[in-house]
Formats: C-alpha cells, sequence, structure tokens
C-alpha cells in the first residue's frame, strides 16, 4: 500500500507499507487443512485513519489461523 491521504482537507499523509501473508494447504478427498499466516514479519503500520485526525487503526499483527474440514 503506498502512501495515502489521512483525511479530505490533505492535512497529514498516512505512510506506505508492505505486509506480506501466506498459506499453506492440504487436500485429500473429503479432507482440508490449512494453516494462514498474516503480517509475516509483524510490519507495524496504518490501515486507515478515521477521516479527521483523532484516531489512526493500526494494522493487525503477525497472526496465524488453521482450519481442518472434511466433508461427508
Amino acid at each position: 500500500m503506498g502512501e495515502r491521504e489521512g483525511d479530505l482537507a490533505n492535512s497529514f499523509e498516512l505512510p506506505g507499507y508492505l505486509r506480506t501473508d501466506a498459506a499453506l494447504y492440504y487436500r485429500r478427498d473429503q479432507l482440508r487443512i490449512a494453516v494462514n499466516v498474516r503480517n509475516l514479519f509483524d510490519v507495524d503500520y496504518y490501515s486507515a485513519s478515521d477521516g479527521g485526525n483523532l484516531f489512526l487503526f493500526r494494522g493487525d499483527p503477525f497472526t496465524i489461523t488453521g482450519t481442518i474440514s472434511y466433508e461427508f
């Protein structure tokens, strides 16, 4: 994500960032297993602002999620 304006008046900019995500999955017949990694390198970044200069929303930290499913 590149630099972008933080509000409609263009009074400040949110800095750009590069976030890396990864996924591994295994599927065999009806069995599915998946592991998802978000923000692999734990980059600190701002995902958005409130449109003014009161709040900046930090992006999600390093996160791992896993799922296992079986279809009958």
